[in-house]
């Protein structure tokens, strides 16, 4: 049976052609959820071979949140530089320079971000703002940026949520949001075997999430799917969904993000009840 809302792994997304003379010398770069789907926000995942650099550039629509995932690499930000690693969450505001690096000479370099509130590349209003040199590379680096947000997921302590409202989530943390100046929150949750998140509705805003790591069932309205490692999930406003771990041995790893709304409490969550096991009977894609 068809799901209704959209689950898209990113393995089954076609590489984008990007212009490399625009400043796009990404390696592979897909678009697993964007307004194709019927979201307000694109989803991008991108690989960076050693070596290989998304050029100064800047979004005259719309804040940028990139979540870096393997590997380590240079970025900047205006006239600042610094490093990133594995765990790095950042958020690029609208309109200021940034660009990567995989200084690596021998990792690929792996990350995954949301335009926010753009629902195509297009949209993002894109501008390329010149060639990544040895210069900006040399420059001096600080820890962190006075320009928009860079937190490393490590220094999160998990949030405190409530499990009579569904919250069976092993460890919940959001290292975006609006306690440090963003309206859209990021948010990292990990799944211990048998975790869930129980039945619940976000009234104010839409959800994406991306499955990092583990094997879960996935629910949204009447769809039920099994997902892995690289599955995106689009969640409209309103939808009754639910995730849980069904491995008995390994972790759950989810990351994403409430569109325009920089907490919890501002997504209009209502919780809906048990997840039952009729629930987890899983429908073929």
């Amino acid at each position: 049976m068809p799901l209704k809302y959209p689950l898209v792994h990113v393995d089954e997304v076609r590489p984008e052609n990007m212009k490399q003379g625009e400043g796009w010398a990404i390696s592979e770069f897909r678009l697993p959820i964007s307004g194709r789907n019927g979201s307000s926000t694109t989803i991008f995942h991108s690989t960076f071979r050693p070596g290989s650099t998304h050029a100064r550039h800047l979004h005259r629509n719309c804040d940028e949140i990139a979540v870096y995932l393997q590997g380590h690499g240079v970025v900047g930000q205006g006239n600042q530089r610094t490093e990133v690693r594995a765990g790095h969450c950042r958020l690029m505001p609208r309109g200021s320079e940034h660009f990567y690096y995989n200084e690596s000479k021998h990792e690929e370099s792996v990350c995954i971000g949301f335009y926010v509130g753009a629902n195509s590349v297009e949209n993002t209003g894109y501008e390329f703002r010149g060639a990544v040199t040895d210069a900006d590379l040399k420059m001096p680096r600080s820890k962190t940026f006075s320009d928009g947000i860079l937190v490393h997921i490590d220094e999160v302590k998990p949030a405190r949520m409530n499990v009579e409202d569904g919250w069976s989530i092993t460890d919940f943390r959001i290292p975006i949001g609006r306690h440090n100046g963003s309206p859209t929150t990021l948010f990292w949750a990990k799944f211990m075997p048998g975790a869930v998140h129980k039945k619940h509705r976000h009234d104010n805003c839409e959800e994406i999430y991306y499955v990092l790591r583990g094997h879960g069932l996935a629910g949204a309205g009447p769809d039920r799917a099994e997902v892995r490692g690289g599955h995106v999930h689009y969640i409209p406003k309103g939808v009754e969904h639910f995730l849980h771990n069904l491995s008995k041995t390994e972790p759950l790893e989810a990351i994403g993000i409430y569109i325009g709304a920089g907490s919890v409490e501002e997504t209009g969550y209502v919780y809906m009840g048990e997840v039952t096991e009729t629930d987890l009977k899983p429908q073929a894609a």
